[in-house]
């Protein structure tokens, strides 16, 4: 019985396939396995950002096949232009708020919302549940204080009332907007990648955001040997993110350009695991 025999050719999920033939195993270069990457990955991904970006290039979809999309675009950074894996994922850290659950009335018309069971709303939780069940996401939540809320015009109601093009007879609940604000996203993104850095856990972060709120983060993991790779989705970044990273990465198609295929694939590639764990 061959050598051969005795290798697995299964491996874990988010690596290469084993190798079969035992000569390919032999240590080349630095004394690395040919199988075992030295890159190992943490997708982190600003929710609300990918939300607005999603809709923009995939169109609306359920919040099933949006979650399976999200998951995909991260596990394709785990593979080069020819997609061939190259990296190992660590996990994915997906940063949202859970929907806000203020009730009041509208500013004109005084018609009670409670926006705790609005179809957005109810979206968002589902949104979140399949997030739950895939492969390696860990979903890390905010919150969206309910105190303190007040309405603001729509900036383009502002626009043109002081253009005079509007006069204030004809403003409408449709010209107001409810000034809700998400707190601590922002701040457990950071903190996760200062951790990351700190324990060496990845040697490699890809950030899927275009916020340059993020560049102190990005600086300090670049300090510590990190290489930090910021994916905008298409969208164009501010010059002070761009020079604090290591590389800019598309994997989703740009906006128009989205096939049937490309809406589909994740739902197709990516069957649910309801209880997996990393």
């Amino acid at each position: 019985m061959g050598m051969e025999l005795m290798i697995s050719p299964k491996t874990a999920p988010g690596c290469p396939p084993a190798l079969t033939n035992f000569r390919a195993c032999r240590p080349r270069g630095l004394f690395l396995l040919r199988h075992s990457s030295p890159t190992l990955t943490a997708v982190l991904i600003d929710a609300g950002f990918f939300l607005k970006r999603a809709a923009r290039i995939y169109g609306q979809r359920s919040p099933e096949a949006i979650a399976r999309q999200l998951h995909h675009i991260a596990l394709d950074h785990l593979d080069d232009s020819r997609g061939r894996r190259i990296a190992r994922l660590y996990r994915i850290f997906v940063y949202d708020a859970p929907p806000a659950e203020w009730r009041g009335h509208t500013p004109i018309s005084k018609k009670f919302v409670n926006f705790g069971t609005s179809e957005f709303a109810q979206w968002k939780r589902a949104f979140h549940e399949h997030l739950k069940s895939l492969r390696k996401v860990a979903l890390r939540l905010g919150h969206i204080p309910a105190t303190q809320v007040q309405w603001q015009l729509t900036p383009n109601a502002l626009k043109a009332l002081l253009s005079r093009k509007r006069d204030w007879d004809s403003i409408t609940d449709e010209d107001f907007r409810l000034d809700l604000h998400q707190k601590g996203v922002d701040m457990r993104l950071g903190m996760d990648i200062g951790s990351l850095t700190h324990r060496r856990q990845v040697n490699q972060i890809v950030l899927i955001s275009g916020d340059s709120d993020f560049v102190p983060a990005a600086k300090l993991a670049r300090r510590g040997g990190i290489d930090f790779v910021v994916d905008p989705m298409w969208a164009t970044i501010r010059a002070d993110l761009y020079e604090h990273i290591d590389g800019l990465r598309n994997v989703c198609p740009k906006p128009g350009h989205a096939t049937t295929d490309d809406s589909t694939r994740a739902a197709e590639e990516q069957p649910p695991l309801a209880a997996a764990t990393a």
